[in-house]
Order: structure tokens, then C-alpha cells, then sequence
């Protein structure tokens, strides 16, 4: 298909979690993509991105994902995923799992380079930024650990959280220390993950905050879900619902 009046041809990647737990996010993604001036599309026959399995160690599992996902996606301006760690799979890690295959090598090195975490894309891309939002709450900011090192995301989500009135954004004490989410690391080390978490969890609650927000659903869902077992009233959100004007619907845990 051709770009449509002009506009950067956007495919969205809405992620395994995304698609199975929190759909709104998606739904919030592809709004602020179309507010920014782009024409989105979401393949649907998308699958996972192979990340668990390139933690895992199965390379050859997560090559052959890579391969199903730069076939569907290659034809777009720009790939955009609203997920740090989906996003640095794709960008950083595909060219590793794809090193051994010179004709699937090139098509991954090109793929990396049109592909952009959520926030980073609507400000360092598109410099967009949201107006006529309203949203009377305190909230935090996690920074999930692959959006923050791998692909160095810290500024734009904020810059973009501060474009909405009544939100006072309180800083959170380690927000750059990991959740202990991991992907597959909270199911191979559970009790190392529940005790990082822990930790995390009581950060948040110190800040006297109401609402939690990040840019990794793994890790919202993961405090989220502490957070609700030792009785906080805490509420996490992912931060496209928010300066997408979906703020004041249920968080993580509440949908349903």
C-alpha cells in the first residue's frame, strides 16, 4: 500500500502482553500514532517477537520469530511498539539472533533501524505532544530496565506526561532499579523476584502516589500486582493510556 496522503506509514507491533492482557493500550497507542500524523496499521497475523526464547537461550527459535515479524513488517516507514523491551528485542537483538544468516541479516539490520519504542517515537520523531488533556491525580514513573538502557527512554515519556494539567508527576526513589520482572527471570527465580519487586512496591507506596505508570506492561503488571496483594490503592497504568485522554479508566487488575 502507499503512504496515504502523505503520511508516514506506521506499523504497529501491539506485543504479546498487550494483545492477551491489556488491549487498551493498543488502543491508546494507535490514537496517539493517528494524532501524530501517521497512517497505522496492525498486521494481524503478528505473533510474538521471540524475546523469552532469546533470553532463554533458544537463538534459533527466536531467529525464526525474527524472520516471521521483519517479513510482515519491512514494507512500513517505521515499526512502533509500546513496549521497551519488544522495541529493543527488535532493534538491538534481532541483528544477534540473525548474525549466522547472511540473506536474513541485512533485512534485520534495516528493520532495527525504522524501529521505535512508543514515547521515543511521538517525541524524538514526530515531536508531538498532547494538548486538552485534564487528569487531577499524583502519579510515579517506573523506568522499565530495557527501555532505559538499551534504548535510553527516560526524558520523552515525561515530556509528555507533563502536557497534562492537574497531573503532578512525584519522583520515585530507584525508578531506574529493576522491578524483577525479567520476562522469564520472575518464573525461574520466584523468590529473588518477589523480594526485588517488594522493594519496588514499597518505593512507590512511599512516594504517596496514586497512580503508577511505565512504558513495559511486564513491569506494570508485575508491581501492579504486588502492589494489590499487600493492599496498596495504588493504580497502575501504562503511560499512553494517560496522555491518550484514557486516564480515568480502569487500571491493570481493575478491567472487568
Amino acid at each position: 500500500m502507499e503512504k496515504q496522503s502523505g503520511k508516514p506509514r506506521v506499523g504497529l507491533f501491539a506485543t504479546c502482553l498487550v494483545d492477551l492482557s491489556r488491549p487498551q493500550v493498543g488502543f491508546a497507542a494507535l490514537r496517539l500514532l493517528e494524532d501524530a500524523g501517521c497512517s497505522v496499521e496492525v498486521p494481524l497475523d503478528q505473533t510474538c517477537c521471540g524475546q523469552p526464547a532469546f533470553n532463554s537461550g533458544a537463538t534459533g527459535q527466536a531467529a525464526e520469530l525474527a524472520r516471521q515479524l521483519i517479513r510482515q513488517f519491512e514494507p512500513f516507514d517505521h515499526v512502533v511498539v509500546p513496549s521497551g523491551s519488544c522495541a529493543a528485542m527488535i532493534k538491538v537483538h534481532y541483528v544477534e539472533a540473525l548474525a549466522d544468516d547472511p540473506a536474513w541479516l541485512p533485512r534485520a539490520e534495516a528493520l532495527a533501524a525504522k524501529t521505535w519504542e512508543l514515547m521515543s517515537f511521538l517525541v524524538d520523531v514526530r515531536g508531538y505532544r498532547p494538548t486538552g488533556l485534564v487528569l487531577e491525580t499524583t502519579a510515579t514513573y517506573h523506568d522499565s530496565c530495557s527501555g532505559l538502557r538499551e534504548l535510553g527512554i527516560s526524558r520523552q515519556p515525561r515530556d509528555l506526561l507533563a502536557a497534562v494539567e492537574g497531573l503532578e508527576l512525584r519522583p520515585l526513589p530507584g525508578n531506574d532499579v529493576c522491578c524483577g520482572f525479567g520476562g522469564t527471570f520472575c518464573v525461574k527465580y520466584a523468590a529473588i523476584s518477589n523480594a526485588i519487586v517488594g522493594e519496588k512496591a514499597a518505593a512507590v507506596e512511599a512516594t504517596g502516589a496514586r497512580l503508577l505508570l511505565g512504558g513495559d506492561l511486564g513491569c506494570l503488571m508485575n508491581t501492579a500486582g504486588k502492589l494489590s496483594r499487600e493492599g496498596s490503592s495504588v493504580r497502575a497504568m501504562h503511560a499512553a493510556e494517560v496522555i491518550a485522554g484514557m486516564g480515568k479508566g480502569p487500571a491493570i487488575g481493575e478491567e472487568g
